[in-house]
């Protein structure tokens, strides 16, 4: 999969293959400019979440950048702790209105546990959160609905307790850390697979087996890491405030050997997760 590739949902709705994360940006001027100066430099897909507490400072940025809407895919999600069908009515519309658009491209449950209480079972509720998901979708006003960070057993629930199933599963997804049960299970069931952190919140950049590897292909560590992501038929979402490393990230012009995916493939033990 290439840079400028997109990867198309059962529904037919292409998310880019390239999108451009927002995890940890403050709203405000710096989320503004840093998606500003991303959707002006070829990031069609931008992701965002009720829970970054940006989704204002990234809808101006989309309403503002002079693109028209249907050339711009927006994702935005659920809140982890949000395990009924009203309060989920409730926080659809807080997105919708702090994001300033009449639709969503892809909307998400965020999690399949509260972050606060990952033990417990919240099968049930996963179930019931996702009638609501059903509604906005046939509504008009998401294109597409999914989850993110579930296993195969959440998606397993889900599955097989509605009428549509997930579209989409963004889970963390990084050289050392591509969780292969849960990525075999989507691809299987043509539940297109998302990867946020491709640089595990930083802490891969510094590793010298990838360094070694930027060095051979004459590039860097972010780049190794995107490419590498693509290169599993899987959507990555790097994050960045400078516009060099805005730039660079979507600049991946060159692929990485097979003997070298599977030199990368091997490296679990030496990534700090």
């Amino acid at each position: 999969m290439n840079p400028d590739s997109s990867l198309t949902l059962y529904n037919g709705v292409q998310i880019p293959a390239i999108g451009f994360g927002t995890w940890q940006i403050p709203n405000g001027e710096i989320s503004y400019n840093a998606v500003s100066f991303a959707l002006k430099n070829g990031y069609y897909h931008i992701d965002t979440a009720f829970d970054y507490g940006n989704e204002q400072s990234v809808g101006k940025a989309i309403r503002d950048c002079g693109m028209a809407r249907n050339e711009i895919v927006v994702t935005s999600k659920l809140p982890a702790e949000i395990k009924n069908y009203k309060l989920a009515l409730d926080y659809f519309e807080r997105t919708m209105k702090n994001i300033g658009l009449e639709y969503l491209d892809l909307y998400l449950i965020h999690s399949p546990y509260p972050w606060d209480d990952r033990e417990t079972d919240y099968t049930k509720e996963n179930i019931e959160v996702w009638k609501a998901m059903e509604e906005f979708y046939q509504s008009g006003r998401c294109r597409a609905i999914g989850v993110s960070n579930f296993r195969v057993s959440d998606l397993t629930a889900i599955m097989e307790n509605s009428k549509i199933k997930p579209m989409a599963n963004q889970i963390r997804f990084f050289i050392g850390n591509i969780q292969p049960e849960v990525t075999r299970f989507c691809k299987e069931n043509e539940i297109v697979v998302e990867g946020y952190s491709p640089f595990a919140t930083g802490r891969i950049i510094n590793n010298k087996a990838i360094a070694s590897l930027a060095q051979k292909y004459k590039t860097t560590v972010p780049k190794i890491c995107i490419r590498y992501v693509l290169q599993k038929e899987v959507i990555t979402l790097p994050k960045s405030i400078h516009p060099e490393y805005i730039l660079q990230n979507k600049d991946i012009d060159f692929e990485i050997t097979t003997e070298d995916m599977e030199y990368l493939d091997g490296l679990k033990d030496t990534i700090v997760i």
